[in-house]
């Protein structure tokens, strides 16, 4: 069999384990509709009132998002290398041609595709039930970059905590821990104002701060946004090298 081969197998085999499990379903498209709901619908942005939520309802479309360029991958990624460690599915996959890269590549490949579809389930509501009204541009063709590009750079983060945490229960706890400061803290729905200066090296630091602001120079404001995607560009195939590299073979 090719490496491309490989690669599809694998990839069909998780897209069919994805399936099966509803609850996983269920979060990954859901959870960010209720986010969407809550905030954009019922609480709804009062630009001028100062606080959270102060911008126009625009500025918030890649904090939503990010919720599942974000959260999905750190936790699928994770929680499935966690359930094959468990099941000793590694020992068996050491005995086929299927390298730890190939098997990386595949699940990154799913989660790009489920949640490219949940990113436009998102975008597509926001525009519905909020006042945002995103810029119509021939830049709207790069933002599946930034998706495609996120959520492999959160693949390759969320192999690294999977081969690190012991259990299941450890992914979940740890794509968390990683996840909820990263949201809040990038520029997605807290803006740097609002923000101590000491700690805005922090935020430049954060991965998810490239995908933000380079999705609102597509979406809300105009503004250059290919630096932005070569810096997620390069984090994004560290993340995968390290990640790949971090996949066990055998326990």
């Amino acid at each position: 069999m090719t490496r491309i081969g490989r690669i599809v197998t694998e990839a069909r085999a998780a897209t069919r384990s994805f399936l099966r499990r509803r609850t996983a379903v269920f979060f990954t498209f859901f959870f960010p509709v209720i986010l969407v709901v809550i905030f954009g619908a019922l609480v709804r942005t009062q630009p001028t009132g100062g606080g959270l939520f102060a911008e126009p309802a625009g500025y918030y479309i890649p904090g939503y998002l990010a919720v599942v360029v974000l959260f999905t991958p750190l936790s699928r990624v994770g929680s499935e290398i966690a359930r094959h460690r468990d099941g000793g599915r590694f020992e068996k996959l050491a005995t086929t041609p299927l390298s730890r890269a190939e098997w990386l590549l595949a699940h990154t490949l799913v989660n790009v595709a489920i949640i490219g579809a949940a990113s436009l389930l998102i975008l597509g509501l926001v525009v519905a039930v909020t006042d945002a009204e995103p810029v119509v541009s021939t830049a709207l063709f790069a933002l599946p970059l930034f998706v495609a590009v996120g959520v492999a750079l959160f693949c390759g983060l969320g192999a690294l905590l999977g081969a690190l945490a012991d259990s299941q229960d450890g992914v979940i706890a740890a794509s968390n821990t990683v996840a909820l400061p990263l949201l809040f803290l990038s520029e997605t729905f807290v803006p740097p104002e609002l923000l101590p200066g000491w700690f805005l090296p922090a935020v430049a630091a954060s991965p998810l701060t490239y995908f933000a602001r380079g999705t609102r120079a597509i979406l809300y404001e105009p503004a250059p946004w290919l630096g932005d995607l070569a810096v997620l560009t390069l984090l994004a195939a560290a993340f995968l090298v390290l990640g790949a590299y971090a996949v066990p073979r055998t326990e």
